[in-house]
Formats: C-alpha cells, structure tokens, sequence
C-alpha cells in the first residue's frame, strides 16, 4: 500500500508552475537589455523635458507581462488562428492609408486612445506566425509550397513599402528568406529569388559583374529548377531586365530614401545635411575609443549633435560613452540571446514551434546588424531600430510579444538532454 507523498510545492514554486520548461535566459537577457536600453535613452536625452527614459521601462514591463501570458499558453494554438492573425495584420496596414498619422514623408502610425501605434511593427510578428502554420504542414522543397509562401507574404510586404517604410519591408524579406530555408527550401531558389535586386545595384556599379551576375543566375536556375533550358534562359533574362530597369525603380524610390542611399556611398558629399547623421554617429564611436568617455558624459551625446539619438542612432551613444568595452559586451548579449533561441528552435517538438522561433530569431538578428551597421557607415540608413535598446513603445511590445511566443515554444517542448 502506497503512502501519499509528503511533498509540497513551495508558494513560490506555486507561482511559476505555469512557467517550468521557460528559458529564462532569454527573458532574463531582454529584460536587461530593456533596462539598459533606458539606461542610455536617458543619457542621450538629459537636456530633454520628456522622460523618454521612464516611457521606455513603461512599455518594458508592459511588454514583459504580455510575453508572460504569452508563454503560459501552447503556441499550438495558434494554428487554429493564423488565418485571423493573417487578416488582423493586412487589416491594420491597410488602416494607416486611411486613418494614419505622417511623420518625415511616411504615413505609419494609427492614434487609439491617445497612444501612437505602428501597425508595420505587429505585422512582423503576425507574418512569422503566418507563415510558420503554413510551411509546419509541408516543407518549402516543392515549388508549389514555396510559391505559395511567397504569395502570402506579398500582400502585408507591399503594404509596407508603399507607407513608405523601406527598413521594415527589409525586415520582412529577411524573414521570409530564412524561413523558407529553415523550411527545407534549396539555397539556389533564395538566391534566384534576390538576384534581380543584386542586378539592379551591379548595373549601376560595373556593367560587366552585372552580365557576369546574370550569366551564373542562369547556371543556378540550371542546376535547381525543372525544365533546364526554359528556366536558365529565363532567369538569364529577367537579370538583365532588372538591371536595365533599375534607374526606374530608382525614381520610385521617396527623396529621403535616395539621400539615404547617396550618403551611405559619400557621406561627405551633404556633411551638414543628410550626412549629417552618419558623420556624426561615426566621430561619436570613434571618440569612445576602447574604455569609452563615460556614461552620461559623450561629448557628441551630450551636446546633441546627432539628434534623435534616443531612437535609430543609439547605438552611437553607447560607443561613444561605453567604448569598444561596452559595444562588445552589448554585441555578446545579443549573440548570447539569438544563440538561445536558436536552440530553442532545435529542440522544439513540432515543424510548427522550430519555425516561430526561427522566424524571431530572424527577426531580432536581422535588426541588430542593420542598425549597428548603418551607424558605423557600413550599411545605408534604413531606420531599423536597435531592439530593447531604441526607444520606441510598438518596436518594444512587439519584440516582448515575440519572445513570449519563443518561450511558449520553450515551456511545451519535451525535456531534452543536452
């Protein structure tokens, strides 16, 4: 006869019974970088009368308390509602035609109940969960599953760009891209697919790489594609096309993101405008040198020579008054972060779970490097904030609202040894 166990969970076991099989470095690891992105949000902006600062903790905790929720309940869920997920996201970008703010030539922002939110910034999320519930049912190595991918990706993309919202639109197709390849889809289809982008830039740059770029294209599609002669040629054709048509979509581009790309080729051509940023944000991160100036104490930080630093550019603050030192230390967090998700995407026990939180690893890194890069002047300036650092409420919730579906993926996988 058995006795019944003596055993009784603590209150505070109790309290996080919900929460066993969660990973909490990653939680841990946003939080803190939440914390510290006020930290430097206040440094940049001490002269200012808005507690940015204090907003930005705010939308931290409220950010933390939705991934919570979020992690106690099976992501599975989601699969029966991905398609309302899918039409809420086209539904909110289509809103901001009607009903949404401007600010510096593009229309972005929705105002419900006072409160300023940018639609673009969920729609990364609802995109990861869309396209998760339909590449976890078959795998992107059929053309059909990987076209029909890309069809539904199409719509909230192009809704994007045309605000117009060119680094989010980026975003997206990093997402895409590396979703379908954790999918299973071939190598050579991704790089068929971004190819006439390659030719657009090569022809302005080099006429010969351009038809050299378009001849390998088509020994790609060879080796890759169905119907070999049809396909090359194909392939060999719509580079050339893109190429000889990339002054067109040049005039489709807004003036400020056609400043943004000339600078980023010559910063020094517009030193006092639109320059000016970059130049700024490069002799504040050299100024920092290895130990930094101190916190609260860079003198391009301080005397706000680069303005609006608080947002895109705060990563210039952080080199210039933390140095090499805390930029590294910075850079380490986040590897430390993605490589934890990375391993919770391993270990998830479905195709379903592995591809979410593959989708926000993508979406996290993706940020991270085009933002350090395009203030170091090694990539244009395509105002993709710094996550959990920037300040911004949508961006912040959204990357909280991401973590939370990591870590429901976490807290029902199987227990695995590793």
């Amino acid at each position: 006869m058995y006795r019944k166990s003596s055993f009784k969970r603590s209150p505070l076991q109790d309290l996080f019974i919900h929460w066993q099989q969660m990973d909490w470095p990653i939680l841990f690891l946003a939080v803190g970088l939440t914390f510290f992105g006020g930290v430097m949000i206040r440094s940049t902006g001490l002269n200012k009368p808005v507690a940015y600062w204090l907003q930005h903790w705010s939308f931290g905790a409220i950010g933390l308390a939705i991934a919570f929720a979020i992690a106690r309940i099976s992501y599975n869920n989601l699969l029966r509602w991905h398609w309302v997920t899918y039409g809420l996201t086209n539904g909110l970008l289509v809103a901001v035609d009607f009903m949404g703010s401007s600010a510096k030539g593009a229309q972005r922002w929705i105002s419900i109940a006072g409160f300023n939110m940018q639609p673009s910034e969920f729609a990364k999320v609802g995109m990861i969960i869309t396209l998760a519930a339909i590449l976890h049912r078959r795998p992107a190595n059929t053309l059909p599953t990987f076209f029909s991918a890309l069809a539904i990706m199409i719509p909230p993309w192009l809704l994007v760009f045309i605000q117009p919202d060119l680094g989010t639109s980026l975003v997206f197709g990093a997402i895409a891209l590396g979703m379908l390849y954790w999918a299973n889809a071939k190598p050579g289809w991704l790089l068929l697919l971004v190819s006439p982008l390659a030719s657009a830039i090569l022809d302005s740059i080099s006429q010969p790489a351009w038809i050299a770029w378009a001849v390998l294209m088509g020994v790609v599609a060879w080796f890759t594609l169905p119907m070999r002669w049809v396909t090359s040629i194909l392939a060999i054709a719509m580079n050339i096309a893109a190429g000889m048509l990339g002054q067109v979509l040049w005039h489709v581009l807004k003036d400020y993101q056609k400043a943004r790309i000339v600078v980023f080729l010559d910063p020094d051509k517009y030193p006092l405008g639109a320059g000016y940023h970059l130049i700024q944000s490069r002799i504040a991160i050299g100024a920092g040198e290895f130990w930094g100036q101190g916190l609260n104490q860079g003198t391009q930080t301080q005397l706000n020579f680069i303005p609006e630093q608080h947002t895109d550019f705060i990563f210039s603050a952080i080199g210039e008054e933390l140095g090499f030192v805390g930029a590294i230390c910075l850079l380490a967090t986040f590897f430390v972060l993605c490589w934890r998700m990375l391993r919770v995407a391993s270990q998830a026990p479905n195709n379903f779970g592995s591809l979410l939180a593959i989708g926000v690893l993508l979406m996290i890194s993706f940020q991270v490097v085009v933002n350090i890069s395009m203030t170091i002047g090694i990539a244009p300036v395509t105002g993709i904030p710094l996550p959990w650092i920037s300040y911004g409420g949508s961006a912040l919730i959204t990357n909280f609202v991401a973590i939370g579906l990591v870590e429901s993926v976490a807290n029902y996988r199987r227990k695995f040894t590793v």
